[in-house]
């Protein structure tokens, strides 16, 4: 959940730099702001699906435990094969 309020806060900071890059004039302000608010968005739907993620295990503890091995069963014989 911090993910994403820190994320819809960067969104707000960058949108604002880019108002204020717009006005001034200031191209690499904007670019700034306007990259900012791109990581923004990032970090919200990061959070986002992290609370989403959470909310799933903990309704189906057994079946993320089961998707879980089977993820690591996997990614061992991937890497093991060489």
């Amino acid at each position: 959940m911090l993910e994403s309020v820190e994320g819809k806060a960067q969104k707000w900071a960058g949108k604002a730099q880019d108002a204020v890059g717009s006005l001034t004039g200031d191209a690499a302000t904007q670019v700034e702001g306007k990259v900012r608010q791109a990581a923004g968005y990032a970090q919200e739907s990061y959070g986002e699906a992290l609370g989403t993620l959470r909310d799933k295990t903990a309704e189906n503890p057994i079946w993320a435990v089961a998707i879980a091995a089977a993820a690591g069963y996997l990614l061992g014989t991937l890497s093991s094969r060489r």
